[in-house]
Protein backbone atom coordinates (compact mmCIF):
# COMPACT_ATOMS: atom_id res chain seq x y z
CA UNK A 1 0.00 0.00 0.00
CA UNK A 2 1.24 3.14 -1.00
CA UNK A 3 1.38 5.90 1.65
CA UNK A 4 1.05 9.60 1.32
CA UNK A 5 2.88 11.32 4.35
CA UNK A 6 1.21 14.43 5.47
CA UNK A 7 2.55 16.45 8.37
CA UNK A 8 1.42 19.48 10.18
CA UNK A 9 0.59 21.38 13.36
CA UNK A 10 -3.09 21.26 12.19
CA UNK A 11 -3.94 24.43 14.38
CA UNK A 12 -6.52 23.94 13.58
CA UNK A 13 -6.69 21.57 10.51
CA UNK A 14 -9.15 23.43 8.49
CA UNK A 15 -10.66 23.43 4.14
CA UNK A 16 -7.04 23.59 2.70
CA UNK A 17 -5.85 20.81 4.46
CA UNK A 18 -8.71 18.51 3.33
CA UNK A 19 -8.53 20.38 -0.45
CA UNK A 20 -5.10 19.35 -0.76
CA UNK A 21 -5.06 15.81 0.93
CA UNK A 22 -8.52 14.61 -1.01
CA UNK A 23 -6.53 16.02 -4.11
CA UNK A 24 -3.42 13.55 -3.01
CA UNK A 25 -5.73 10.43 -2.58
CA UNK A 26 -7.70 10.90 -5.84
CA UNK A 27 -5.27 12.36 -7.98
CA UNK A 28 -1.85 11.10 -7.37
CA UNK A 29 -0.71 7.49 -7.11
CA UNK A 30 -1.57 7.01 -3.71
CA UNK A 31 -3.95 4.49 -1.74
CA UNK A 32 -3.91 6.85 1.06
CA UNK A 33 -3.28 10.03 2.59
CA UNK A 34 -2.26 10.30 6.72
CA UNK A 35 -2.40 13.38 8.25
CA UNK A 36 0.51 13.30 10.85
CA UNK A 37 -0.61 15.58 13.55
CA UNK A 38 3.06 17.14 14.48
CA UNK A 39 3.73 17.43 18.70
CA UNK A 40 4.26 20.25 20.37
CA UNK A 41 8.27 21.06 20.01
CA UNK A 42 9.12 21.43 24.10
CA UNK A 43 12.10 23.66 22.83
CA UNK A 44 9.45 26.09 21.27
CA UNK A 45 7.10 28.80 23.13
CA UNK A 46 3.71 26.75 23.21
CA UNK A 47 1.91 30.14 22.14
CA UNK A 48 -1.72 29.50 20.74
CA UNK A 49 -0.66 25.50 19.55
CA UNK A 50 -4.02 23.51 21.36
CA UNK A 51 -2.77 20.16 23.10
CA UNK A 52 -1.65 17.21 20.98
CA UNK A 53 -4.62 15.49 21.74
CA UNK A 54 -6.90 18.42 20.75
CA UNK A 55 -5.33 18.69 17.32
CA UNK A 56 -5.64 15.35 16.51
CA UNK A 57 -9.25 15.37 17.65
CA UNK A 58 -10.09 18.01 15.27
CA UNK A 59 -7.98 15.90 12.35
CA UNK A 60 -10.45 13.29 13.12
CA UNK A 61 -13.34 15.16 13.13
CA UNK A 62 -12.23 16.67 9.57
CA UNK A 63 -11.27 13.58 8.01
CA UNK A 64 -13.96 10.66 9.16
CA UNK A 65 -16.08 11.35 5.64
CA UNK A 66 -13.11 10.68 3.61
CA UNK A 67 -12.08 6.81 3.69
CA UNK A 68 -8.67 7.48 1.95
CA UNK A 69 -7.72 10.08 4.78
CA UNK A 70 -6.44 9.31 7.88
CA UNK A 71 -5.60 10.87 11.17
CA UNK A 72 -1.97 10.04 12.59
CA UNK A 73 -0.33 10.14 15.80
CA UNK A 74 2.62 8.48 15.14
CA UNK A 75 5.29 11.43 16.08
CA UNK A 76 3.27 11.44 19.96
CA UNK A 77 5.78 8.31 21.13
CA UNK A 78 8.74 9.39 19.33
CA UNK A 79 11.02 11.50 20.98
CA UNK A 80 11.13 14.99 21.02
CA UNK A 81 12.66 17.20 19.29
CA UNK A 82 12.04 14.83 16.22
CA UNK A 83 13.20 14.50 12.85
CA UNK A 84 11.37 13.22 9.81
CA UNK A 85 13.84 10.99 8.57
CA UNK A 86 13.13 9.24 12.62
CA UNK A 87 9.87 9.01 12.02
CA UNK A 88 10.44 7.14 8.68
CA UNK A 89 12.45 5.02 10.39
CA UNK A 90 9.77 4.21 13.09
CA UNK A 91 6.98 3.85 10.21
CA UNK A 92 8.82 1.15 7.83
CA UNK A 93 9.59 -0.77 11.67
CA UNK A 94 6.11 -0.68 12.28
CA UNK A 95 4.59 -0.84 8.88
CA UNK A 96 7.29 -3.29 6.74
CA UNK A 97 5.14 -3.86 3.81
CA UNK A 98 3.60 0.20 3.34
CA UNK A 99 5.65 1.92 0.67
CA UNK A 100 6.12 5.52 2.40
CA UNK A 101 5.60 9.08 0.29
CA UNK A 102 6.08 12.52 1.61
CA UNK A 103 4.02 15.12 1.15
CA UNK A 104 4.46 18.80 1.38
CA UNK A 105 4.37 22.21 -0.38
CA UNK A 106 6.37 23.75 -2.40
CA UNK A 107 7.63 26.43 0.15
CA UNK A 108 8.95 23.27 2.19
CA UNK A 109 10.51 21.81 -1.06
CA UNK A 110 12.99 25.28 -0.91
CA UNK A 111 14.01 24.76 2.15
CA UNK A 112 14.78 20.46 2.37
CA UNK A 113 18.18 20.64 1.76
CA UNK A 114 18.19 22.21 5.20
CA UNK A 115 16.14 19.18 7.05
CA UNK A 116 18.29 16.50 8.76
CA UNK A 117 19.51 13.77 6.81
CA UNK A 118 17.73 15.22 3.51
CA UNK A 119 19.78 13.34 1.32
CA UNK A 120 18.33 9.89 2.63
CA UNK A 121 14.58 11.37 2.22
CA UNK A 122 16.04 11.92 -1.16
CA UNK A 123 16.99 8.50 -2.25
CA UNK A 124 14.48 6.58 -1.09
CA UNK A 125 11.15 8.43 -0.65
CA UNK A 126 8.99 10.20 -3.42
CA UNK A 127 7.81 13.57 -2.43
CA UNK A 128 4.58 14.89 -3.72
CA UNK A 129 4.77 18.51 -3.77
CA UNK A 130 1.74 20.77 -4.32
CA UNK A 131 2.24 24.39 -5.36
CA UNK A 132 2.06 27.49 -3.50
CA UNK A 133 1.25 31.23 -5.14
CA UNK A 134 4.59 32.58 -5.25
CA UNK A 135 5.72 36.53 -5.55
CA UNK A 136 8.47 36.04 -7.72
CA UNK A 137 9.39 32.90 -10.73
CA UNK A 138 11.75 30.65 -8.41
CA UNK A 139 13.90 28.39 -9.42
CA UNK A 140 14.07 24.82 -7.48
CA UNK A 141 17.13 22.67 -7.80
CA UNK A 142 15.20 19.74 -6.26
CA UNK A 143 11.61 20.26 -8.90
CA UNK A 144 13.55 18.60 -11.30
CA UNK A 145 14.69 15.60 -8.96
CA UNK A 146 13.42 12.00 -9.98
CA UNK A 147 12.14 11.19 -6.96
CA UNK A 148 10.16 14.59 -6.59
CA UNK A 149 6.68 14.90 -8.57
CA UNK A 150 5.06 18.30 -8.77
CA UNK A 151 1.00 17.64 -8.64
CA UNK A 152 -1.23 20.27 -10.18
CA UNK A 153 -3.26 20.78 -7.34
CA UNK A 154 -5.59 23.75 -6.60
CA UNK A 155 -3.66 26.31 -4.99
CA UNK A 156 -5.17 26.84 -1.33
CA UNK A 157 -3.99 29.99 0.44
CA UNK A 158 -5.47 29.68 3.78
CA UNK A 159 -3.38 29.67 6.91
CA UNK A 160 -4.11 28.23 10.00
CA UNK A 161 -2.67 31.90 11.47
CA UNK A 162 -5.29 33.93 9.82
CA UNK A 163 -8.21 31.50 11.28
CA UNK A 164 -6.63 32.28 14.71
CA UNK A 165 -6.58 35.92 14.81
CA UNK A 166 -10.06 35.90 12.97
CA UNK A 167 -11.27 34.01 15.95
CA UNK A 168 -10.07 36.10 18.51
CA UNK A 169 -11.14 39.18 16.36
CA UNK A 170 -14.56 37.64 16.76
CA UNK A 171 -14.81 36.95 13.17
CA UNK A 172 -16.86 34.65 11.05
CA UNK A 173 -14.53 32.05 9.30
CA UNK A 174 -17.01 29.33 9.77
CA UNK A 175 -16.55 28.52 5.75
CA UNK A 176 -13.19 27.91 6.54
CA UNK A 177 -13.43 25.32 8.50
CA UNK A 178 -14.78 21.62 8.62
CA UNK A 179 -18.68 21.56 10.06
CA UNK A 180 -17.59 19.37 13.03
CA UNK A 181 -14.10 21.14 13.60
CA UNK A 182 -15.82 24.41 13.75
CA UNK A 183 -18.12 23.01 16.41
CA UNK A 184 -15.33 21.42 17.91
CA UNK A 185 -13.47 24.73 18.26
CA UNK A 186 -16.65 27.25 19.15
CA UNK A 187 -17.78 24.73 21.94
CA UNK A 188 -14.66 24.34 23.73
CA UNK A 189 -13.51 28.81 23.14
CA UNK A 190 -10.71 28.00 21.45
CA UNK A 191 -8.49 30.74 19.78
CA UNK A 192 -10.53 33.42 21.55
CA UNK A 193 -7.86 34.79 23.89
Amino acid sequence: MKIGLYFGTYNPIHVGHLIIANHMAEFADLDQIWMVVTPHNPLKKKATLLDDHQRLEMVYLATEDYPKINPSDIEFKLPQPNYTVNTLVHLHEKYPTHDFSLIMGEDNLKTLHKWKNYEVLLDHYDIYVYPRISEEEENIELKSHPKVHIIDAPIVEISSTFIRNSIKEGKNIQPLLPPKVWDYIDHNNFYKK
